[in-house]
């Protein structure tokens, strides 16, 4: 379900907010969804429970989950639509970016080929973490 890179520059913490976050924009997890406890994340995973506790903070913070008392986190109602708005303020940046770019003198195919690398970069990454 999780994997930890503990080589990657990206903190433990990270790593777990994008992975629930990707499970959620998958279908993977959905509303009302209780996520793991972090008890049972940090032994599956030999993380501190401290780490968790940060990761689930935060996603709590972003509207991504919530907690009962007692009870443990759920995945909101809202999650999924929060997430493609995210993405969608993440286009419009790349767009600012390439607006910005353009004005400089940038060629359209020297643009391209930096997407294209990095997300090849992301991509060899992300399969090398899988395996």
């Amino acid at each position: 379900m999780f994997t930890v890179d503990r080589l990657s520059r990206t903190p433990i913490y990270e790593q777990i907010i994008e992975q629930f976050k990707d499970m959620i924009l998958q279908g993977e997890l959905s509303e009302d969804v209780l996520l793991p406890s972090i008890r049972n994340l940090s032994q599956a995973l030999s993380v501190n429970p401290n780490t968790l506790q940060k990761a689930y903070s935060l996603l709590e913070q972003q509207g991504i989950c919530y907690s009962v008392p007692g009870n443990g986190r759920y995945i909101t109602k809202d999650a999924k639509k929060i997430l493609h708005q995210d993405n969608a303020k993440q286009i419009a940046t790349i767009e600012e970016i390439v607006a910005e770019l353009c004005l400089k003198g940038v060629s359209l195919d020297e643009i391209l080929d930096c997407v294209k690398m990095a997300y090849e970069r992301v991509h060899i990454s992300q399969t090398y973490t899988e395996q």
